[in-house]
């Protein structure tokens, strides 16, 4: 019966990788690696148990990176792309711009013409989003300078997909040579509606079914989640999420793009909704599950019979994709300052070719872009150059990273909680520590919770009562006593966890006050956007009080400074609320800032110039001391 196949398929899967991978793991291979040996172990070319034909093997492979896809445009939203402009445009844009410039060279070195050989270069150009992310965080790499530096270029890769899978059909409408034509290769897109189109008319209805993705998600889509969670059925959004996930790819079918494609664009779509984070705590746990189908379809797709036939051109092959690559990222790491250690694994973690490669290699198959015979040497150079960048990344942990200092943390464990204080503290570090002291000194007992293992254990040794974990969470945020605490305060450095923070207290503690730190402005319009009521921003504090004794210093009275500090506080929060809500509109905010500066100095001078209210300097003993030793001194004289 096709249900007995289907469970008979997904029962090999599971029992490969459940065996492989803690195996791999034990021998400090890493999960990824022990799924790629589960792929070739069960695959066609191993004991054949699964996708002897190869075609359901890519089945596979794709609804694991749509899921992942769909993931990975959650987290795109504006302020990250923000953070991340410099190496996101900077080093993205260089690395895909020289790679596929040398992938060009290379290829019509061998003989190709200029069009498939740019198809080719830009092609090999991408990495693997699904190996290097899945490794970097089994390692706890993403928070350092290779790791962030590695998601903007792969983040700018995935982008990059665009307006590649858009430049395609225009390679081929212009293609002269015969022998690209006639490939008869699987899957067409003579059922899609731009069957037959000329080239430009593709483009065309690409870029248009993108903008209206877009502008639907924009408009439509909070209003539809909004609708939704009335219902207060968690599986209705996981339900939303997949139908909305499905359909979009079902549309990017249609017009003859990857549904990868698509359904990174619906992450895209959400990446702003207000119910993001609930979509994605829903669907989460599914990610490594699917992941691991991708990486054990790409073992399994590894032909090894064509490899087995020409042995030396794909090995040599491997070698230049890899060679070049690595050199590349390299000289882009020395250009953007990286330390050696970082740019190591920089370039080691992204030299090799990635998931996308099959997409575009099929599509420039379809459209007579690359003859057939390349096409299949191709992806065999890349399904092997994404197995071996498991070896690659603990060679060089193991082998070169230890020369420069750099060494793996092991990630721990949360601590378990347990408590029912009045006051959560998440962050417990140059600010947050303050915060915890004061309450303490004044009997107000507050659960700390604290994300950097190290600096837990320095707090511990000190005294202080901190706990282990993600205060982000919802399940620690219960454990600490959330449904019960009055008020939780945000001191973290990340303004990216934060902000998720926010989302979940309001969401799921909306009786707990939120009192949030900010390092600037932008940051504190954000919260305030968000809804938080008590905003405080890093530095705002210490420089009115550096004002107030600069101003002490020059010999103004002490009574004055203090009331226009109080002035310029009250002045300053009332603007930071007001502009938070025109921040979008730059003209109009430009303007009202201005008025605003303007504003406070007039009201500063007209306090200046107000002699009556000196009569408020009795409380002013420093200034009346320093007036009476000038009197005396007068007096002596």
């Amino acid at each position: 019966m096709h249900g007995e196949g289907f469970f008979l398929q997904a029962f090999i899967y599971l029992a490969a990788a459940v065996f492989s991978v803690p195996i791999a793991k034990r021998l400090g291979l890493g999960s990824v690696l022990g799924y790629l040996i589960a792929g070739i172990i069960i695959g066609p070319f191993g004991f054949g148990f699964i996708g002897a034909e190869g075609q359901d093997i890519m089945h596979f492979a794709e609804f694991g990176v749509v899921m992942m896809l769909f993931l990975i445009g959650l987290e795109l939203q504006p302020t990250l792309l923000w953070r991340l402009r410099g190496t996101l445009l900077g080093m993205g844009g260089l690395q895909v711009a020289i790679t596929t410039s040398a992938g060009l060279g290379i290829a019509m070195a061998f003989g190709l013409a200029w069009r498939p050989a740019l198809a080719i270069g830009m092609t090999l150009a991408l990495s693997s989003t699904a190996i290097v992310l899945q490794t970097l965080s089994e390692k706890n790499l993403m928070k350092t300078d290779a790791g962030q530096s590695a998601f903007s270029v792969l983040l700018f890769q995935d982008l990059a997909v665009i307006p590649m899978l858009a430049i395609l059909p225009l390679l081929a409408a212009a293609s002269p040579d015969p022998a690209l034509h006639d490939t008869g290769h699987a899957g067409s897109i003579g059922g899609s509606w731009v069957a037959g189109q000329p080239g430009w008319m593709q483009t065309l209805v690409v870029l248009g079914v993108v903008v209206a993705i877009v502008l639907a998600g924009r408009f439509l889509a909070r209003h539809v989640f909004r609708f939704i969670a009335r219902t207060r059925l968690p599986e209705v959004f996981t339900a939303a999420a997949l139908l909305l996930v499905i359909g979009i790819a079902l549309l990017m079918s249609r017009i003859g793009l990857s549904p990868a494609l698509g359904t990174f664009l619906a992450g895209v779509v959400l990446a702003n909704n207000e119910y993001r984070h609930e979509i994605e705590s829903d669907i989460a746990p599914f990610k490594g599950l699917l992941l691991g189908l991708f990486f054990i379809a790409v073992g399994a797709s590894i032909d090894f019979h064509l490899v087995a036939t020409e042995p030396g051109p794909i090995a040599a092959i491997v070698c230049i994709l890899i060679a070049v690559k690595f050199i590349i990222l390299f000289l882009l790491g020395r250009l953007f300052r990286m330390g050696l250690d970082q740019n190591m694994l920089f370039a080691f973690a992204l030299s090799q070719s990635g998931e996308f490669a099959f997409v575009l290699f099929s599509f420039s198959a379809q459209n007579n872009v690359i003859p057939a015979g390349v096409t299949n040497t191709l992806m065999a150079v890349v399904a092997l150059s994404m197995a071996l960048t498991p070896l690659l990344m603990l060679l060089n942990e193991k082998l070169i990273q230890p020369r420069f200092g750099t060494r793996e943390q092991v990630e721990r464990e949360p601590d378990h909680v347990g408590e029912g204080n009045p006051v959560i503290i998440a962050g417990f570090g140059r600010f947050g520590n303050i915060v915890g002291r004061l309450l303490n000194a004044n009997s107000v007992k507050a659960t700390v919770l604290e994300y950097d293992s190290d600096h837990v254990e320095v707090l511990r040794k000190l005294g202080f009562k901190v706990f282990y974990g993600d205060a982000s969470r919802r399940d620690l945020l219960v454990a600490a006593g959330a449904a019960k605490a009055k008020l939780i305060v945000l001191a973290l450095d990340d303004h990216g966890k934060t902000m998720e923070m926010v989302d979940t207290v309001r969401k799921h503690f909306p009786r707990m006050k939120i009192m949030a730190r900010a390092n600037g402005r932008p940051e504190a319009y954000e919260l305030v956007e968000a809804g938080v009521e008590h905003v405080y921003r890093d530095t705002f504090e210490t420089s009115l009080r550096m004002g107030i004794d600069a101003l002490t210093l020059l010999g103004h009275r002490a009574f004055r400074v203090h009331r226009s500090a109080r002035i310029f506080r009250k002045h300053d929060e009332e603007s930071v609320r007001e502009l938070a809500l025109m921040r979008h509109d730059k003209k109009a905010y430009f303007t009202k800032a201005r008025q605003q500066i303007t504003d406070l100095e007039e009201i500063l001078l007209a306090e200046l110039d107000d002699s009556g209210r000196e009569v408020d300097a009795g409380w002013d003993t420093e200034s009346l001391r320093r007036d009476f030793g000038k009197t005396s001194d007068d007096d002596d004289s």
